[in-house]
C-alpha cells in the first residue's frame, strides 16, 4: 500500500498551534451577512477610555499651523476702510477642561467640549487708505464650545468610513493683541474687530475639524482588512455591514474568516449560529434566541468580544485543504517512557507477523487528517472531533520504508479556553478514540488491544503535554502599548464571549 503524502515543511508547526488555539475560540457554521465571525459590542466605558485619546488626536490635529486665508474689511468714520487679510494661523495652545464622548444613535460619535482654551497667533497684512502695513497678532478665545458628530458607516468593500455629520462652535470672549507696524492704531480698533474675528475662527475650527476628519478616512480606506497569520491562514476581519449605534452602545460584526493565504476558499454553508442582535447582558433587548446567563460582573465592561465557531472551523478548513495537518512520528520522538514505542518488538503484541517478519526493526508512524476537524461550542466545554489516519511503515537499514498496516484513527476532545492578560490558553482532554484497521500488509492489527495501550499513553504523556503548552498561551495580537485589564471569558451555544477592560501605556 502506498502511503498518503506527508509534508514536514516548517510552515507545519505554525499552522498546528494556531489550529490548537482556534480549537479554543470558536465561532459559527457558516459565513453570512447576517451571521458574523466575529461580533465587538462598545460600551460607554470603551468611549471613556477612547475620550482621551481622542482628544489627544484632536488637539494633534489643531495644534499646528493652518490654511486660512480670512480677508475683511471695516469701515471707521474718521480713517476710512480697513481691509485685512490673515493668510494663515498657528494654534499654540489647546485646553479642554470639560469633554464628553457619545453614541449618537444611527449615526456615530458625539463629541462636545465646554469651556476649552485656545491661543493662537497669525501674521496679517492691512491697508488703511494709502498706508500698507503688516505684522503680527496674537489671539486668545477663551469659553469655546464644539459639538462634532462623526459619522461611521462601511464603503461597500468591508473598510469603515467615517465624515462630519455636524459640526458647531461657538467661543464668547476673544482677546487679540497686534504687533509690529501701527500696531497701537489696530489694538485701538480691537474691540471693533472682535466680532467678526470670532466668527471666523469658529467656523475656521469646523473646517480643520472636517479636515482631519477627511485625512481619517482617508487613512482607513487603504486600511487592512485581513492579516495574516502565517504562510498559511489569514483572517479576514473586514465589516460585514456598517456598525449600528443606539444611545447606549455600539454594534460592530467583522466576518471573521481565515482563509488560505494567496487564494480564497469559501466553506459550504450550514446552518448559522446566529448571535445577539445586542449586549447578552445589562441592555434591554429582545434575543432572538434563549442564551445562558453571562457571569456577573461588577461592572459595565470596556469591551465585548463574542467569537463564533466559524473562527475555528474556517482555520480547521484552511488547514486541512493546505495539507497542514500531517505528521511523522519517527521511534526518537517519542518519550522513552511512553508505553507504545515504534519498534516492530514492541508491535509484536499487536501483530505478530510484523516481529517475524522485520525482526527488531524502527518503525515510522504517517499522520494526517482524513476530514476537516469539527468544532463547536457549548455552555459546558468546547467539543472537537478529529478524524485522521495513520500509516505505520518499517524502516529497514538501507532506510527504505515498506507499508505495514493502515489505521483510522478517531478522537473526541473537549477543551475549556483561557485568558489572562494578554495571553490566550486553555486545556484540553480527551474523551473518546476509536481505531479501526483499513489495510494491512502484515496480517490482521489487534486494534482494541493497541486502542487502549494508545489511551493509556495519551493520557500519560499527550495530554499532559498539550496542556502544559496550552496553559503557557500565546500573546494576543494586540496593537502596541494596549493590554486587556481584568479580561473573563465565558462559553455560549455556538460562541466565546470575551469581556475585559482596556488599559493603554505608550
Amino acid at each position: 500500500m502506498s502511503s498518503a503524502p506527508a509534508s514536514r515543511s516548517q510552515d507545519q508547526p505554525r499552522g498546528t498551534v494556531w489550529l490548537c488555539l482556534l480549537l479554543l475560540m470558536p465561532a459559527c457554521v457558516s459565513a453570512t451577512i447576517t451571521s458574523p465571525g466575529i461580533k465587538v459590542w462598545l460600551t460607554q466605558r470603551t468611549l471613556e477610555f477612547g475620550r482621551r485619546f481622542g482628544l489627544e488626536l484632536l488637539q494633534s490635529m489643531l495644534q499646528k499651523e493652518h490654511e486660512l486665508n480670512l480677508t475683511g474689511s471695516y469701515n471707521t468714520p474718521l480713517l476710512g476702510t480697513l481691509t485685512y487679510a490673515v493668510p494663515r494661523i498657528h494654534i499654540h495652545e489647546l485646553q479642554m477642561n470639560e469633554s464628553t464622548l457619545d453614541f449618537a444613535e444611527d449615526v456615530g460619535l458625539r463629541l462636545t467640549v465646554q469651556r476649552a482654551r485656545v491661543q493662537l497667533s497669525a501674521d496679517w497684512a492691512a491697508q488703511l487708505g494709502a498706508i500698507q502695513d503688516s505684522g503680527s497678532v496674537e489671539l486668545g478665545m477663551q469659553d469655546v464650545a464644539v459639538a462634532a458628530v462623526l459619522g461611521v458607516s462601511e464603503d461597500g468593500s468591508g473598510h469603515p468610513t467615517v465624515w462630519s455629520a455636524g459640526c458647531d462652535t461657538h467661543g464668547t470672549d476673544l482677546h487679540m493683541e497686534f504687533h509690529r507696524g501701527y500696531s497701537w492704531l489696530y489694538n485701538l480698533l480691537a474691540p471693533l474687530l472682535q466680532r467678526t474675528l470670532r466668527q471666523q475662527l469658529n467656523k475656521q475650527l469646523c473646517l480643520v475639524l472636517q479636515r482631519g476628519i477627511d485625512k481619517l478616512d482617508t487613512a482607513l480606506k487603504h486600511m487592512k482588512v485581513s492579516t495574516q497569520l502565517d504562510t498559511i491562514a489569514a483572517i479576514d476581519h473586514s465589516l460585514l455591514a456598517p456598525p449600528a449605534f443606539t444611545e447606549e452602545y455600539g454594534d460592530i460584526a467583522l466576518k471573521g474568516e481565515i482563509f488560505r493565504v494567496g487564494t480564497y476558499q469559501q466553506r459550504p454553508s450550514a446552518l448559522p449560529v446566529v448571535l445577539p442582535v445586542a449586549l447578552p447582558m445589562a441592555l434591554p433587548v429582545a434575543l432572538p434566541t434563549p442564551l445562558p446567563t453571562p457571569p456577573s460582573m461588577a461592572h459595565e465592561p470596556t469591551l465585548l468580544l463574542a467569537v463564533t465557531e466559524f473562527v475555528a472551523n474556517s482555520a480547521a478548513f484552511t488547514y486541512f485543504t493546505a495539507g497542514a495537518l500531517r505528521r511523522n512520528i519517527s521511534s526518537a520522538m517519542l518519550p522513552r517512557r511512553f508505553p507504545l514505542q515504534l519498534r516492530t518488538k514492541s508491535m509484536e503484541v499487536f501483530s505478530p507477523q510484523l516481529q517475524e517478519r522485520y525482526p527488531d526493526q524502527p518503525m515510522e508512524l504517517h499522520l494526517w487528517a482524513r476530514q476537516q476537524p469539527l468544532l463547536s461550542c457549548h455552555p459546558d466545554a468546547l467539543h472537537g472531533t478529529l478524524l485522521g489516519s495513520a500509516e505505520a511503515f518499517v524502516v529497514l537499514p538501507n532506510a527504505t520504508r515498506v507499508p505495514a498496516f493502515l489505521l483510522n484513527i478517531d478522537a473526541n476532545v473537549t477543551g475549556k479556553p483561557t485568558i489572562t492578560r494578554n495571553r490566550l490558553g486553555g486545556t484540553v482532554r480527551l474523551t473518546g478514540l476509536h481505531i479501526t484497521q483499513v489495510a494491512s500488509n502484515v496480517g490482521p492489527v489487534e486494534v482494541k488491544r493497541l486502542e487502549t495501550l494508545l489511551k493509556f499513553g495519551l493520557w500519560l504523556f499527550g495530554v499532559p503535554r498539550a496542556n502544559k503548552w496550552l496553559q503557557a498561551g500565546i500573546p494576543l495580537p494586540l496593537p502596541h502599548g494596549l493590554s486587556l485589564l481584568r479580561p473573563r471569558l465565558s462559553l455560549h451555544q455556538g460562541f466565546v464571549l470575551i469581556a475585559t477592560d482596556l488599559q493603554y501605556e505608550p
